[in-house]
């Protein structure tokens, strides 16, 4: 809505076509004594002259279909007969643009300008948001000559006044105009954007513009070319350029600069100039509607609606990037990976974070992703930093987004079309299946027990290289990709602080929890068995116990139980050995299982090694497969229901079922010996080979089966 007072003071309220929200604007119009202010309302409503003017109009309300902006606008008059001084301060205040009326036949009403109104409006309004100014000269009808020669220089002076029209009330002559310039002044402002006095763009302004520049050039190779143009033209005006006026834009360019135009491409400096141009000529609506295009509000900012859209995250969901949020990211990397080396220098580090008003990623990120031998991270170290920022704070990482571009580029609502909210975690308990390419696993242990190793180690650095880490640049979080039966999942560590007592809810909140102790320490395993009875122990969470530093002598533990007593006394799996005392990459073995332990929970996978990926491990996981348990039923309901069996050969029956418990006889076994050889491990290229003969022998054993029983059932009829 628009409200006009008419001394004048013209407030617009602006609907958002973009937010759906409300854009509040003032006009004020003041005016002097019989220059006609009140008759260029009346003249506007009734589109004549009126006959008798009143010393005040009543309050008018103009619709939006009758305006060129299509903005709703109300007017309020304000006489000094009527009205006091206070009142008519009290209007300045509230207005977003001001009219100053004066009679072009009247020169101390022009003087009056200067020596009293824009004083008067610059005292009662703040000096960092100055409000527009738009001269009017009404009563243009009574003289033959313009005014504009007198206004110019004030204009000149005053850089807060937009523009200057000259009118006549009684002969309608640029009426509407007043009004569309009044309500341009507060949709597109020209003070934001340039400075009259330097006449160049403002520094905030050439800020914003060179992000929209360096966002629009996907190559990055520092000019925008016809394809970066025409793509930039119709993210913001809905409509691409003909390849002849392509060039009568760069014509334009090259008369006025030298360096605006490069290999056939548009600068930053001649993207500028455009828009300083367009400007000048009083085509603000241009640059404001690129501007607003790109996330801009009214101060140059980026509004908090295009970076923090609407997102619902129900409890136990949790987020992840998905697979187009994934190739725009890949996209970013080749845009800056300049020499293509897969890894992202410092150099380039910063150039890609250009577009951001801040730095997002500190020096802790290079240790909580893999980097390369020179410390730089590397392109799968640069999705799982991004997949880690989207896990853990999805607001930041939407945030990021925006900052980037990527709405625009690829043509969505909002960045929130590049999250996935992942399902209830219990409704992927109950149906013992999960999408989720995300799992947490909390490392727990005492001080000194190895847990920042452990973290380490999984980024493939080995206890020599953890040395050179700073203790300020340490991270407590460690993300990499692992794989699990050939898909690639992220698995994201976080060790959490040994304070028994106040362990929050965001330390047990994973999908895998570690428990750590070093075997050199004697009382390093009490910690881990205390926080298993007091949190995991009635918990459906997985757990498993690291016996870290197992290159030193191990001794024994000041508890009540031996590790291994203790996971056999809980049904734990056996202590897990693990050092980062080795002179190449740590083994990863361990991580590749503990991601396993946390797709699968309801499985309970007994592996005897630490990888899942020998034969023994694809048997043993593959028995607990629900497709075996449903045929083992299916066999009990025909012997049962059919009467084929008696009570004595239902024994048979049993020894179907006997197949799972075989698994927790061997695991038995396997909990009192070390390790398992070498030999009994499968590369992954041989993964496809073992599954299929292990399909077809439990496929001979299940018609093996079957065949006996019928037999058998055959020679109890005869």
């Amino acid at each position: 809505m628009a409200y006009i007072a008419t001394l004048g003071k013209l407030v617009l309220t602006v609907p958002d076509r973009d937010a759906a929200k409300m854009l509040r604007a003032d006009f004020s119009v003041v005016k002097f004594t019989k220059v006609g202010k009140t008759s260029l309302i009346m003249s506007l409503v009734s589109e004549e002259f009126p006959d008798e003017v009143p010393l005040r109009a009543e309050e008018i309300t103009i619709p939006a279909d009758v305006t060129p902006e299509r903005v709703p606008t109300h007017i309020v008059d304000y006489s000094e007969a009527e009205q006091s001084d206070e009142q008519l301060y009290q209007e300045i205040s509230k207005a977003n643009v001001i009219c100053i009326v004066y009679s072009v036949n009247n020169k101390k009403s022009i003087e009056k300008v200067t020596s009293h109104w824009i004083p008067l409006i610059n005292d009662r309004t703040d000096k960092d948001s100055r409000v527009p100014l738009i001269l009017v000269g009404n009563k243009s009808d009574l003289v033959e000559h313009s005014s504009m020669e007198t206004i110019l220089p004030i204009m000149n002076q005053y850089q807060d006044i937009e523009t200057c029209v000259e009118c006549s009330a009684k002969n309608l002559k640029n009426i509407s105009e007043l009004f569309y310039y009044a309500q341009k002044a507060v949709l597109h402002p020209t003070g934001p954007l340039y400075c009259p006095e330097e006449k160049e763009l403002k520094p905030s302004c050439i800020k914003a513009l060179t992000r929209i520049f360096k966002v629009s050039d996907l190559d990055n190779d520092g000019v925008l070319n016809d394809n970066e143009l025409n793509f930039f033209q119709r993210t913001c005006f809905n409509t691409p350029l003909a390849p002849q006026a392509l060039e009568d834009v760069k014509n334009v360019v090259r008369r006025n600069m030298t360096d605006g135009v490069k290999d056939n491409g548009l600068t930053l400096k001649g993207f500028l100039f455009l828009h300083t141009l367009f400007i000048q000529r009083g085509r603000h609506e241009t640059t404001w509607t690129v501007l607003r295009r790109f996330g801009y509000d009214d101060d140059l900012e980026l509004t908090q609606e295009y970076l923090f859209p609407m997102i619902k995250i129900p409890p136990d969901c949790t987020t992840e990037l998905n697979h187009n949020a994934y190739l725009f990211l890949q996209s970013v990397f080749d845009k800056h990976d300049k020499d293509r080396d897969c890894a992202l220098s410092p150099e380039e580090v910063k150039d890609l974070f250009k577009v951001f008003p801040y730095m997002p990623w500190g020096p802790d990120v290079n240790n909580t992703v893999c980097t390369n031998d020179q410390g730089w991270i590397t392109y799968q170290g640069y999705l799982s930093q991004w997949t880690l920022t989207t896990y853990l704070d999805v607001q930041r990482s939407l945030e990021y987004l925006g900052y980037l571009g990527y709405s625009i580029i690829y043509e969505q609502e909002s960045q929130a079309a590049a999250i996935t909210v992942t399902r209830n975690k219990r409704i992927d308990l109950q149906k013992k299946q999960t999408q989720r390419s995300v799992f947490r696993c909390n490392v727990l242990g005492a001080r000194g027990s190895g847990k920042s190793g452990f973290l380490q180690a999984f980024l493939g650095r080995n206890l020599q290289r953890q040395r050179r880490i700073r203790e300020d640049h340490k991270s407590f979080y460690a993300i990499s990709t692992t794989y699990v039966y050939g898909q690639e999942k992220y698995l994201l560590l976080h060790e959490v602080m040994p304070d028994f007592d106040f362990l929050s809810e965001a330390d047990l909140a994973c999908d895998v929890v570690c428990l750590v102790y070093d075997i050199n320490s004697p009382r390093s395993f009490e910690y881990c068995a205390k926080v298993y009875k007091q949190y995991f122990i009635d918990s459906k969470t997985p757990c498993v116990v690291i016996a870290a530093k197992s290159d030193l002598h191990e001794v024994r533990q000041h508890y009540s139980l031996s590790p291994h007593e203790f996971c056999r006394k809980h049904k734990l799996h056996p202590p897990q050995p693990f050092t980062c005392n080795t002179t190449e990459a740590p083994n990863k073995d361990i991580y590749t299982r503990l991601t396993t332990m946390a797709m699968y929970p309801h499985a309970r996978l007994r592996c005897m090694c630490a990888s899942n990926r020998c034969t023994y491990c694809l048997c043993q996981n593959l028995l607990k497969l629900e497709l075996l348990r449903s045929i083992k039923a299916q066999l009990r309901r025909v012997a049962v229901g059919g009467c084929l069996l008696s009570e004595e050969d239902f024994s048979l029956t049993q020894q179907v079922s006997a197949i799972s418990n075989v698994e927790g006889s061997i695991f038995m076994e396997a909990s009192t010996g070390q390790l398992i050889p070498s030999d009994r491990h499968m590369a992954q290229a041989d993964l496809k080979n073992s599954t299929f003969w292990l399909r077809a022998s439990v496929g001979a054993t299940v018609f093996a089966v079957l065949g006996f029983a019928m037999y058998r059932a055959l020679l109890k009829q005869r």
